[in-house]
């Protein structure tokens, strides 16, 4: 397979200045900056929520509260020859 060398990357750049301008290619830079600063922040915030200790995460109930009751809703099948 063929790499691309230093003139074919020049010419491609060269080719997207002239196509989108200078402000049109160097706005899609900075946003293309902020989001990987976003994915990162992201990341990094997913990363910290794995690393929480199990007991500061809230404890689930351990029975049903009073009064309420579980109903059997099983179909019961009456075709039986």
């Amino acid at each position: 397979m063929h790499t691309m060398g230093p003139i074919q990357l020049i010419v491609i750049a060269a080719v997207v200045l002239v196509l989108f301008g200078r402000g049109k290619v160097s706005s899609l830079m900075g946003e293309v900056g902020k989001g990987i600063s976003a994915f990162k922040k992201g990341v990094s915030d997913g990363q910290a929520e794995m690393d929480k200790p199990v007991e500061t995460m809230p404890a689930a109930p351990t029975a049903a509260p009073a009064g309420i009751v579980a109903k059997d809703v099983t179909p019961v099948d009456t075709d039986k020859a």
